[in-house]
C-alpha cells in the first residue's frame, strides 16, 4: 500500500510539473500572439508612412515640374503676343500706305502727283512692316522639358522590405584578452547590407561574467550591453576578472531589424581574487569590503575586542575562486603593534598580480607575502623569516623601504600612489612596482616553501586593495631585466 502511495504521488508530482508546463507554454503562445499583433501593426504603420513620404516627395517633384513647364509657356506666349500686336500694327499701316498709293496714281495734275509721291516715298522710309522681323522670336518646342521617369519606374519595383541581417560570428582566434581588457572581433554574414542609411548595420554586444559553462546560466548572471558599435571589432576595458570566463554575443542590426545573436564564445578570464581575512584583522583594524582602515579603539576595546573569535570572513563584493585558506579557522587576530591583517586566499603555484592603493590620511603601510604559519599574533610584516614587504611610511618623515626577516633595503623613490604586487610561486618572484610611473621599486627573489597569503598592515589611514587583476603585459619588462635589487632574499 505505501509503495503504491508512493507511486502514486510521484505521477503526481509528474502530472502538476507537466502542467505547470503547459500552462507556462499556452501563456508564452498568448504572450506570442499578442505580441504579433503589435508587431504587425506597428510595420504596417511603419509602411504607411514610408509610403506616404514617396507620395509627396512624388508630388512636391511633380508640382516643381509642373512649375516650371508653365514658366516656360508663359515666357514664350509673352514674346509670341507682343510679336503679333507688332504685326498687327505694321500690316494696319501698311494696307493703309497700299490704299493711299493706289490713289495716288488716279491723280492726273502733275503737281499734286508729285508731292503725294514724295509722301510715300517718306512713309515708305519709315513704314513699320519695313522695320520688323518676320520670324517668330520663340518657337514652338518644349522639348527639353521632356521625361522619361523608366529608371526610377524600375527602382521603385525594386522597393522592399529591409533584409534582417544574418548572426555575426565571434572569430576566436582574434579575440584578446589582456591587462583586463577584452579585445573582441567578428564577421559579418550574409548580403544584408544595403545603400542608404536604412540598409547599413551596426552592432549590440552582450557580455557576461561566468563560473559555469556556455550554456548554462544562473538567475544571477545578467547581460551587459553595449550599443551602437560601427565596426566589426571592440573591446571591453576596465573589467575586473572576478570569474572564470566572460561570454561574448555579438547582434548585427540595421534601421528597423536585427539578426540573432551570434553563438556565444567563452573568453577564459583568469586572476586572483581575494578579499581580507577579517577573523586576523588587527582589532584597530576595519575591514570593510576592498578597504581596510586603521580605528584606534582604546584600552578596552583592545580587551574587549581580544577576546572575541570571529571566523566570518568580510570579503569584497566578488566570490574568490577554490583554494580558500584552509588554516585560518581558529588562527589569532593580530595584536600589539602589528596592525596587520591577512589574506583570505592562498598561493601555492602560478603567477598573481594585485594593486593596493592608499588613502588619502594614511601615515604608515607595508604591503606584501607571507606565510601563514609563520606569522605570530605580535609580529610584524618583514621581521620575520616568512614575510616580505614593501613598507611606506610618512609619519615625521617620508621612507620607502623593502623589509625581509628583520632586515631593511632604503628605496631611493618618492612614495608611490599605486604600488603593483606580482608573485611567481614557482619561479620564486616578488615584485613591487609604481604602477603610475611605470617603475620597479624592488624585487626578492625567493624559493618559496610554503603556500603564501597577501599581508597588509596599517597604521593610521587607510588602503584600497584591487583584485581580480591579471598579471599586466608590462611585468614582462621587470622580468626580462629583474636582477634581484636586495642581499635580503632568502
Amino acid at each position: 500500500m505505501d509503495s503504491q502511495k508512493e507511486a502514486l504521488q510521484r505521477i503526481i508530482t509528474t502530472l502538476a510539473n507537466k502542467n505547470e508546463e503547459l500552462q507556462h507554454f499556452l501563456e508564452t503562445i498568448n504572450n506570442t500572439l499578442t505580441g504579433l499583433q503589435e508587431e504587425s501593426w506597428k510595420v504596417m504603420s511603419d509602411l504607411e508612412a514610408e509610403l506616404g513620404k514617396l507620395s509627396s516627395t512624388l508630388e512636391e517633384k511633380g508640382a516643381e515640374l509642373r512649375s516650371a513647364i508653365k514658366e516656360e509657356q508663359q515666357r514664350k506666349e509673352a514674346e509670341l503676343q507682343a510679336q503679333l500686336s507688332e504685326g498687327n500694327v505694321a500690316l494696319s499701316s501698311s494696307l493703309e500706305l497700299l490704299e493711299f498709293s493706289n490713289q495716288t496714281l488716279k491723280i492726273t495734275n502733275e503737281e499734286e502727283f508729285l508731292k503725294a509721291a514724295k509722301q510715300i516715298k517718306e512713309r515708305v522710309t519709315m513704314a513699320p512692316a519695313f522695320r520688323l522681323t518676320t520670324r517668330p522670336a520663340v518657337t514652338d518646342s518644349m522639348s527639353s522639358f521632356a521625361v522619361d521617369f523608366s529608371v526610377e519606374r524600375a527602382e521603385l519595383q525594386k522597393l522592399h522590405f529591409l533584409p534582417v541581417p544574418r548572426p555575426p560570428q565571434i572569430d576566436v582566434s582574434a579575440c584578446v584578452v589582456r591587462d583586463n581588457a577584452v579585445a573582441v572581433v567578428w564577421r559579418a554574414c550574409g548580403e544584408s547590407c544595403s545603400d542608404g542609411d536604412g540598409g547599413k548595420e551596426r552592432y549590440t554586444l552582450e557580455f557576461r561574467k561566468t563560473n559555469r559553462n556556455v550554456g548554462e546560466r544562473s538567475a544571477a548572471e545578467t547581460w551587459e550591453t553595449i550599443h551602437d558599435i560601427q565596426e566589426t571589432n571592440f573591446t571591453i576595458t576596465g573589467l575586473k576578472f572576478d570569474s572564470l570566463f566572460v561570454i561574448i554575443r555579438v547582434q548585427a542590426r540595421n534601421k528597423a531589424a536585427a539578426s540573432d545573436f551570434s553563438e556565444p564564445v567563452a573568453l577564459e578570464t583568469k586572476a586572483f581574487n581575494f578579499g581580507f581575512d577579517e577573523a586576523t584583522a588587527h582589532p584597530e583594524l576595519k575591514v570593510l569590503g576592498d578597504t581596510v582602515t586603521w580605528e584606534p579603539q582604546g584600552g578596552k576595546g583592545h580587551d574587549l575586542r581580544l577576546k572575541v573569535k570571529d571566523n566570518k570572513s568580510s570579503r569584497s563584493a566578488t566570490p574568490s575562486p577554490n583554494n580558500r585558506a584552509g588554516s585560518r579557522s581558529g588562527r589569532d587576530r593580530f595584536a600589539g603593534d602589528s596592525y596587520t591583517v591577512l589574506g583570505d586566499q592562498e598561493m601555492s603555484g602560478g603567477c598573481h598580480y594585485w594593486e593596493l592603493r592608499p588613502l588619502a590620511d594614511w601615515k604608515s603601510l607595508s604591503v606584501g607575502v607571507a606565510y601563514r604559519s609563520s606569522l605570530g599574533r605580535f609580529d610584524q610584516l618583514g621581521k620575520t623569516a616568512g614575510s616580505w614587504c614593501l613598507h611606506a611610511s610618512q609619519w615625521l618623515q617620508s621612507s620607502l623601504t623593502a623589509k625581509h626577516n628583520n632586515r631593511v633595503k632604503t628605496l631611493d623613490w618618492p612614495l608611490p600612489q599605486r604600488i603593483g604586487i606580482y608573485c611567481d610561486y614557482d619561479n620564486g618572484d616578488l615584485l613591487f612596482i609604481d604602477v603610475d610611473r611605470l617603475h620597479l621599486l624592488h624585487s626578492f627573489k625567493i624559493k618559496f616553501t610554503q603556500p603564501l597569503v597577501p599581508a597588509f598592515s596599517v597604521w593610521c589611514g587607510g588602503v584600497t586593495v584591487a583584485t581580480g587583476l591579471q598579471v599586466p603585459s608590462f611585468i614582462g619588462n621587470f622580468l626580462s631585466t629583474n636582477q634581484s635589487l636586495s642581499n635580503l632574499s632568502q
